[in-house]
């Protein structure tokens, strides 16, 4: 089966998953935390090697103060509890996203991480927090901005390539696979550039009740696409149409 090298995901619907139950919103956030720990050793065991999982966006902290507060524990509890155990299993952590408006004691748990497993070379964990695309993006062509203002660039001379590796994700293999959950088919401002020709599968499941064996039929459906890349399938190739 091929594996894809990189899968990314949308991980939605906590809320709905403990409404449906008659629970807090809060309950659903830390069920799916627990989704979270077995999403990550599925990839490993799976063979994938940079899974990234969009955690906070930009746009969620319009959300109640209270529910921001709970999400923003759960992050500091996931990154206190599950550290050691991460870098125990050779994962590296890789945050990507707007740092500069970051609490300083979030900010200080993410370069912990970052800097506790930066020579580990097993999965790459990306976490997507304070993340949106359009920002991203916008960030990445101020710095090409004040590089042609200050003469260190011409503008005619800015590519794809350049853009790319200006972005949080510089270094980072565009992702093959992006999963949403929960029934919602939109992208969400993730990942926008770099999911030029990635494959989409969109799960009726709440992020809560993702499960290993959820993730390996994805990979599966996954596995049976004929990805093109603008050019003519493999069979059509073949037979020369």
């Amino acid at each position: 089966m091929t594996v894809p090298e990189h899968v990314a995901i949308i991980m939605d619907g906590n809320g709905r998953w403990a409404k449906q139950r008659g629970l807090p919103r809060t309950m659903g956030h830390r069920k799916g935390v627990e989704a979270v720990r077995e999403t990550v050793r599925a990839a490993g065991a799976a063979g994938i090697k940079y899974l990234t999982l969009f955690a906070f966006s930009s746009e969620n902290w319009r959300r109640p103060e209270a529910e921001v507060s709970d999400l923003l524990g759960l992050l500091k509890a996931f990154i206190r509890r599950d550290l050691a155990e991460l870098h125990r299993q050779n994962v590296r952590i890789k945050v990507i996203g707007d740092r500069h408006s970051l609490r300083s004691d979030i900010l200080g748990l993410l370069l912990e991480a970052e800097e506790t497993t930066k020579d580990n070379t097993s999965l790459t964990l990306v976490i997507a927090f304070n993340y949106g695309s359009r920002d991203e993006i916008a960030r990445a062509v101020v710095s090409l901005a004040r590089d042609v203002e200050a003469g260190r660039l011409r503008a005619q001379d800015i590519t794809p390539a350049l853009i790319n590796a200006r972005l949080d994700t510089a270094g980072i293999p565009d992702p093959d696979l992006i999963i949403r959950t929960s029934g919602e088919e939109r992208l969400s401002n993730f990942l926008l550039w770099q999911a030029a020709y990635s494959e989409f599968i969109f799960l009726p499941e709440y992020w809560p009740d993702f499960s290993p064996e959820i993730f390996r039929s994805a990979l599966e459906t996954f596995a049976s696409r004929d990805r093109r890349f603008g050019g003519l399938s493999s069979q059509a190739a073949a037979v020369g149409t």
